[in-house]
């Protein structure tokens, strides 16, 4: 069952509520940019759907902590268009906590809200054919790490060693879904 939100806080709120909620039947609770996917086993009754409380907590996931080195291609290029140094900008990118909103684009791609308004800003005009690995970015209101090489056209402040996406692991993704992250320069 898709169910359609008007804004990601109530998607990541609604996300949060029913994946803690123990529906009968439900077997995953996928959360994206505008909605919410509720995958069944067939005995799912959606009338059992709690009503969404914007005051439900938004982050219920562990803290990850990511080391960044902050020596990305665009670093320069983002402090100019936001009017500040080199190093204010990694201080205002490593200054807060995020939270996994949803996951999207590639395996392990993890778009974390929480970005300073400041460093929002549109993709990149030309998007480049190799991001790779690693490759801590901003775009729009979101940031996050690339788990691996692919075309992207986000913004790269730096480069983390942390694997994003490991697929024999109970929890393939480093960044699920309500997890929080705080970015530490190296």
């Amino acid at each position: 069952m898709l169910v359609e939100f008007d804004s990601l806080v109530d998607v990541m709120s609604a996300a949060h509520q029913w994946r803690t909620a123990g529906l009968r039947g439900v077997v995953d609770v996928v959360p994206a940019a505008r909605t919410v996917l509720v995958m069944h086993d067939g005995s799912f009754d959606a009338d059992q759907l709690p009503t969404v409380d914007g005051g439900a907590p938004l982050a219920d996931g562990a803290l990850v902590t990511i080391p960044v080195r902050y020596d990305g291609d665009d670093l320069a290029d983002v402090a100019a268009a936001a009017r500040m140094s080199v190093d204010e900008v990694v201080a205002v990118h490593s200054g807060p906590e995020y939270t996994c909103a949803f996951c999207g684009f590639m395996p392990g791609f993890s778009y974390l809200v929480g970005l300073d308004p400041r460093l929002v800003l549109p993709r990149r005009d030309t998007p480049r054919i190799r991001v790779p690995a690693g490759a801590v970015a901003v775009a729009a209101e979101f940031t996050s790490v690339y788990p691996g090489s692919s075309p992207g056209g986000w913004h790269l402040l730096g480069t983390t060693e942390i694997p994003m996406w490991v697929a024999d692991r109970a929890v393939p993704a480093t960044l699920p879904p309500g997890t929080r992250v705080r970015f530490e320069p190296t």
